[in-house]
């Protein structure tokens, strides 16, 4: 009786031990990021085709996104294993807490995206898949392995590679790379660093304790305020420099407008009067303000006017 009751709690645990490896291996690709970074790519494709894009392209898009995006998280994980072991906010990630061994993460990265380049090169074309591969070198070599570690200036070169899904968006559609991309492109690397400073200012203890020089803990909080502030001015005018061109109508340009001003508000509130407060509503207002943006392009290439 007794050997029955133990083989059954076996049984029931493995299942378990299943889910839980599985659940960490989906956390090494951080899903919240691919989501957003998606969205991006679709508003660039329906941008490009001026209404709703080939549905089986689409699905491509998305899929080959979602594997170059992954896999570039997970190897983000490997790098910086030593970095996420001494932050609050990330010691309990799978790497860092050896509850993934760090060359499986790695391994895990490099097949997401050699899956992602065959994806788009043979379903979509060759220069989507290119500049999926190019996003994922820059994330992992040029700033995960350089930049992070040795500038406060990290994130402004840095934000290069998530600014290009949306150009991935464009030429899936087009073939081509258009100076409408190079827009949006422009838009989410000029978007990164507001955004993420924010986030820096709220986790700097964390930061100066592993030793990553961003900017709040390089020149303080008031001047990562002021920086966030100047950023959000040329991220809304560029906003709606792009809605003076042919490639978006209204629908975009009223959008931009209206959610650009309150980019700058909370900015502006932030420069007057630091708080952690406001830095985490900045934050948290960023991921709506991308999402929403980029949303509202579907809507604008359907319903031009």
């Amino acid at each position: 009786m007794a050997e029955g009751v133990g083989s059954g709690q076996a049984a029931v645990e493995k299942p378990g031990r299943l889910m839980g490896l599985a659940n960490d291996y989906l956390t090494l690709t951080k899903p919240p990021i691919i989501v957003l970074l998606i969205i991006t790519a679709i508003g660039g494709m329906f941008l490009a085709a001026e209404g709703i894009p080939a549905l089986q392209t689409l699905a491509f898009v998305c899929a080959g996104g979602a594997l170059g995006a992954g896999g570039a998280n997970a190897i983000n994980h490997f790098l910086d294993q030593d970095i996420d072991a001494l932050m609050s906010r990330t010691v309990k990630r799978p790497v860092a807490s050896r509850r993934i061994a760090p060359l499986s993460a790695l391994a895990f990265g490099i097949a997401l995206n050699a899956g992602a380049f065959f994806v788009l090169s043979y379903w979509v074309n060759l220069l989507s898949a290119s500049l999926t591969l190019s996003a994922t070198l820059f994330y992992v070599v040029v700033y995960t392995s350089w930049l992070k570690r040795n500038t406060p200036q990290n994130i402004v070169i840095g934000g290069a590679a998530g600014a290009i899904p949306p150009m991935v968006g464009w030429v899936a559609v087009t073939g081509s790379l258009d100076l409408p991309a190079l827009y949006l492109f422009t838009i989410v690397f000029f978007w990164t660093p507001p955004h993420f400073w924010a986030l820096s200012l709220m986790i700097q203890d964390d930061y100066r304790a592993a030793g990553v020089p961003m900017l709040p803990v390089v020149v303080g909080e008031e001047r990562t305020a002021q920086n966030i502030f100047i950023y959000s001015l040329a991220l809304v005018a560029l906003t709606l420099l792009f809605g003076a061109s042919d490639a978006v109508g209204l629908i975009y340009l009223a959008s931009a407008a209206a959610l650009g001003a309150g980019f700058i508000t909370l900015a502006w509130k932030l420069k007057r009067e630091y708080a952690i407060r406001r830095a985490k509503h900045l934050y948290l207002f960023s991921l709506l303000y991308l999402a929403l943006l980029f949303s509202v392009m579907l809507a604008d290439g359907v319903y031009r006017f």
